[in-house]
C-alpha cells in the first residue's frame, strides 16, 4: 500500500529547497516520489496519509551508535527513580556488577532511544561487535561503513553540532531509495538545529514506522 507522509516543511535534502506543505510518497520500503502534499494526493488518490506536525526531514545518521551500545548503560524506565533517564557512562557503569548480563537490555532500549531521535541510518567499522550489527539492522536501522565520529563522548543526538539538518541526515531523498523519514515537532530547519532531535515525533525506516511519539 501507498502511503503518503505529510508535513508542514519538507526538507528533502540534496541541495533542494524546502518544500512548505510538503510530502513523500513512499511504496513498500522506498520513496516513490516527494514534493508538493497536493501534487502527490492528486497523483496518489488512493493512497494512506499520515500527517505530521512541523517539518519532515531524511532519516538521520548515527555516527556514535557502537561507542553508545558499548560504553553506554541505558537504564529501564523502572530504575528511573534511582538511575534517571539518561544513559550512563565511565565510572556510573561499575554500580550495574561485575558482569554484563545487563548489556541485551541496554542494547534494546539504546536502539530504542536512536529511534526516537530520528535515526535511520548508523555507522560502524568491520571491526564492531557482530552482535551489535545484527542488533541495528534487526531494529531497522540501515548500518553503512561511513567513517564513526571521532572525538570526545559519543552523542545520542545526531543533530548536535550540526549547522545544517543535511549534515546529520544518512542521503537526501530519491525516488526509488530506502523510504528513511523523520518528522519534528518544530516550525523549521533553524527551531530544528534549536531543539535537537529530541523534537521527533516519528520515525520511518525503510517505509516502517519504527517510531511514533503521538
Amino acid at each position: 500500500m501507498l502511503t503518503i507522509h505529510a508535513a508542514a516543511l519538507l526538507l528533502p535534502g540534496g541541495g533542494r529547497a524546502p518544500v512548505p506543505g510538503g510530502a513523500v510518497a513512499v511504496q513498500d520500503a522506498v520513496i516513490a516520489d516527494f514534493g508538493p502534499y497536493g501534487e502527490l494526493a492528486a497523483a496518489h488518490p488512493a493512497a494512506r496519509v499520515r500527517r505530521w506536525p512541523g517539518v519532515l526531514t531524511p532519516g538521520l545518521l548515527q555516527r556514535d551508535a557502537v561507542r553508545l551500545l558499548e560504553e553506554s548503560y541505558f537504564p529501564d524506565p523502572r530504575e528511573a527513580d534511582t538511575l534517571g533517564t539518561a544513559p550512563l557512562t565511565g565510572g556510573a557503569l561499575d554500580a550495574l556488577g561485575p558482569d554484563d548480563t545487563w548489556r541485551a537490555g541496554s542494547v534494546r532500549r539504546g536502539l530504542h532511544r536512536m529511534l526516537r531521535h530520528g535515526t535511520t541510518a548508523a555507522t560502524a567499522a568491520p571491526t564492531a561487535p557482530p552482535a551489535l550489527i545484527t542488533a541495528m539492522r534487526r531494529s531497522g536501522l540501515l548500518v553503512t561503513g561511513a567513517p564513526e565520529r571521532p572525538g570526545a563522548a559519543p552523542l545520542l543526538d545526531p543533530l548536535a553540532g550540526a549547522a545544517t539538518v543535511a549534515e546529520a541526515t544518512a542521503a537526501p531523498l530519491a525516488v526509488g531509495e530506502r523510504a528513511d523519514l523523520a518528522a519534528f515537532d518544530v516550525p523549521d530547519e533553524a527551531a530544528l538545529l534549536a531543539a535537537g532531535a529530541a523534537s521527533c515525533v516519528a520515525t520511518v525506516a525503510a517505509g516502517r514506522l519504527v517510531y511514533r511519539g503521538r
